[in-house]
C-alpha cells in the first residue's frame, strides 16, 4: 500500500497521482487549432499568395495530431510501467474518462442516423417523396456488407479471447496471438470497405441518401482505424509484458472501444444496408393530397 502514496504540493501523503507539467495538452490544441483551420481553408478553396492552399494545411494538421497523439501516449505508458504511479484510484479517473469519450462518440452517430432516419420516414420533393431515392443503385446488404459484419464480429471474439488469457497468468503468448488476429480482422475490415467505396454507384454530393450513407459508414471506418492502430500498441505492449492480470487498463480501454466500433457497426449494417434499401417508402400520393 505504501507503493501507492504519494506527496501533493502540502506534503501530505495522499493515494492519487499528480501528473508533472507536460507541454502535450497545449500542443495538442495547437494541432487540433491547425487542422482546424486547414479544413476551413480547404472547403472554402482559399489561395494565399496565389497558392491554392488545397489539402496541405489539413495534411500538416493532422500529421501535426499524430506527432502529439505518440510522444504524449507514449508518457503516459512511461509513467504507468516504468515509474509504477497509475495506483487503483488512478486508473478509476482513467476509466471515466474512457467511458465518457466513447459516450460522446456514441453522439456522433446519433447525429447520422438521425439525418438518415430523418430522410427515410419523410423523403421531399428534393428527392422525390421516395426513399430510397430512384436515382441511388444502392449496395446490397447480403453480400460484401454482410462479410463485413462477420469479421468485425469475430474481432470481437479474439479481442474478449485476448482479455480472457490477461487475466490468467503466464498466457502472454496467447495474448499478442489473439492481438496480432484481431488487428489482421481490423485491417482487413478496412481493406473491404474501401473495395465497397471503390465499386458503389453514387458518390458523396449525389444527395441526401449518398451524404448519409458515406458519413455514418466512412465515419465508423474511421474509429476502426483508430481501433485498430490502438490495439496494434497493445500487441507492441504485450510483446512487452506490460498487462498483468493485476494492471492492463491499457487494453481494457482498447476493448471497450473495439467492442462499441463493433456495436455501432450493427446498427448500421441493420438500419442502412437492410432496413434503409428496402423500406420502398414512397410519400408522392400525400403530396398530392396536400392542400
Amino acid at each position: 500500500m505504501a507503493d501507492n502514496i504519494e506527496y501533493g504540493t502540502t506534503g501530505k501523503p495522499h493515494p492519487y497521482h499528480i501528473v508533472r507539467p507536460s507541454i502535450w495538452p497545449l500542443a495538442g490544441a495547437l494541432a487540433g487549432g491547425l487542422f482546424t483551420f486547414g479544413m476551413v481553408l480547404f472547403m472554402h478553396d482559399v489561395e494565399f499568395l496565389g497558392v491554392k492552399i488545397g489539402m496541405k494545411g489539413v495534411i500538416l494538421g493532422l500529421i501535426a495530431i499524430l506527432v502529439t497523439m505518440f510522444f504524449w501516449w507514449k508518457d503516459v505508458i512511461f509513467e504507468s510501467v516504468t515509474e509504477k504511479v497509475h495506483n487503483p484510484i488512478t486508473e478509476v479517473g482513467l476509466r471515466f474518462g474512457m467511458m465518457l469519450f466513447i459516450a460522446s462518440e456514441v453522439m456522433f452517430f446519433v447525429a447520422f442516423f438521425w439525418a438518415f432516419f430523418s430522410s427515410a420516414f419523410f423523403p421531399t420533393e428534393a428527392i422525390g417523396f421516395v426513399w430510397p431515392p430512384e436515382n441511388i443503385e444502392t449496395v446490397g446488404p447480403f453480400g460484401l456488407p454482410l462479410l463485413m459484419t462477420m469479421i468485425l464480429l469475430l474481432s470481437g471474439c479474439t479481442v474478449t479471447w485476448a482479455h480472457h488469457e490477461i487475466l490468467q497468468k503466464g498466457k502472454n503468448l496467447q495474448v499478442v496471438q489473439a492481438l496480432f488476429l484481431t488487428v489482421a480482422l481490423g485491417s482487413i475490415f478496412l481493406g473491404f470497405q474501401l473495395f465497397e467505396y471503390s465499386h458503389v454507384k453514387f458518390g458523396f454530393t449525389d444527395g441526401i441518401y449518398a451524404s448519409a450513407f458515406f458519413m455514418a459508414t466512412g465515419f465508423h471506418g474511421f474509429h476502426v482505424l483508430v481501433g485498430t492502430i490502438f490495439l496494434g500498441v497493445c500487441w507492441r505492449r504485450a510483446k512487452k509484458n506490460h498487462f498483468t492480470p493485476e494492471k492492463h487498463f491499457g487494453f481494457e480501454a482498447a476493448a471497450w472501444y473495439w467492442h462499441f466500433v463493433d456495436v455501432v457497426w450493427l446498427f448500421l449494417f441493420v438500419a442502412i444496408y437492410w432496413w434503409g434499401n428496402t423500406i420502398g417508402i414512397d410519400h408522392s400520393a400525400l403530396a398530392i393530397a396536400a392542400p
